[in-house]
């Protein structure tokens, strides 16, 4: 796996871990670090597959590299769709705008 990313994915599952531990009034800071851990493992993921050669030429293609499925293995069930639907965002070359991330 591409060293940028699996830093990214390591922050972000140290975030995800930490937010589900939490149960009090610290909880919507810890939430807040989290997202933003997950957008940028999701920035470093883009500029992974952006630079393959060659690219996958579909989401089908992309979710079944070697990479992908590691980090769907690794991945807390409850990110899965978020990562498949940012996946699908990448490979339809989209970049997500502020309102559209997952509160």
């Amino acid at each position: 796996m591409n060293t940028h990313v699996e830093q990214a994915l390591l922050a972000t599952l140290a975030n995800w871990k930490a937010m589900t531990a939490y149960q009090s009034d610290e909880q919507e800071a810890v939430a807040d670090q989290f997202q933003s851990s997950f957008y940028v493992f999701i920035d470093a993921l883009r500029e992974w597959v952006l630079a393959l050669d060659p690219k996958p030429r579909n989401l089908d293609e992309l979710m079944a590299m070697d990479t992908m499925q590691e980090i769907a293995e690794r991945l807390p069930g409850p990110l899965l769709l978020n990562f498949e639907t940012e996946a699908e965002l990448i490979m339809d070359n989209e970049l997500r705008v502020d309102e559209d991330s997952y509160d």
